[in-house]
């Protein structure tokens, strides 16, 4: 173990340092309870330079505890602007993707949302935060273990009142429909028609739909009585939307 001397020419007073010799990211000791707010304050900043512009959305993001929707050895960057392995294959979204996300989708309280890709939870609960715990979100996540764990970390944060829910998200949620919004958290090889179906009148879906070599197009889609209108808003990387 690496000892720090406190002063040359005295006596060697050592205090033991907590870091470990590894290959990967060093995670806090568990009897210590880290103070994030510079690193939040620094993260707003960020996406406020990148065209964030919904206070409510950066509101939700200083708000909600990222670090407590990482595995304990990514807690450390838990607040910088990238993507985070959550384990099995799949991924944290960077804030600036579900701050983009969200901004499209033009989240409102009172509404009633969608989500397909539940993962950590996180996402659900900056848009619970937007929504100012009124309306209903439903989150699907098609990963037993990752629902397992992002059900637990909702809990944990008090976050009970999103109902997150094991099931393939590509089907949408029938028995719910219709929704005021719809967002997918994965690359779809194209829009599913059973949530555009799902989708109420005026109502938005945010997707972002793969065209190539590991890049995806964000696409949002807002409805008209029995058209579509359809933009597109920049090229991100997803992993893949899993259907059964």
């Amino acid at each position: 173990m690496p000892f720090y001397a406190v002063k040359k020419n005295k006596p060697s007073l050592k205090i033991p340092l907590v870091i470990r010799h590894t290959t990967g990211p060093v995670p806090f000791p568990l009897y210590l309870k880290y103070n994030y707010n510079m690193e939040k304050d620094t993260l707003i900043r960020l996406l406020e330079r990148e065209g964030i512009h919904e206070r409510r959305i950066l509101d939700a993001i200083d708000k909600v505890p990222r670090e407590e929707f990482v595995p304990p050895d990514q807690r450390q960057y838990a607040y910088e602007n990238i993507p985070l392995e959550i384990g099995w294959g799949q991924t944290i979204s960077q804030p600036y993707t579900v701050a983009f996300m969200i901004q499209l989708l033009e989240l409102m309280p009172g509404h009633k949302v969608l989500e397909v890709g539940g993962g950590s939870g996180y996402n659900a609960a900056v848009m619970w935060e937007v929504m100012n715990h009124t309306g209903e979100l439903y989150s699907m996540e098609i990963h037993p273990e990752v629902y397992r764990m992002g059900k637990a970390n909702l809990e944990r944060t008090g976050y009970t009142d999103i109902r997150f829910i094991l099931g393939d998200g590509s089907k949408g949620l029938p028995e719910e429909a219709p929704f005021d919004r719809i967002i997918v958290t994965a690359a779809a090889e194209e829009t599913p028609s059973t949530l555009l179906s799902q989708l109420g009148e005026e109502g938005i879906l945010v997707i972002p739909v793969h065209v190539g070599g590991g890049t995806s197009v964000m696409t949002r889609i807002q409805r008209g009585g029995d058209e579509f209108h359809t933009t597109t808003h920049g090229y991100f990387r997803f992993v893949p939307l899993v259907t059964r």
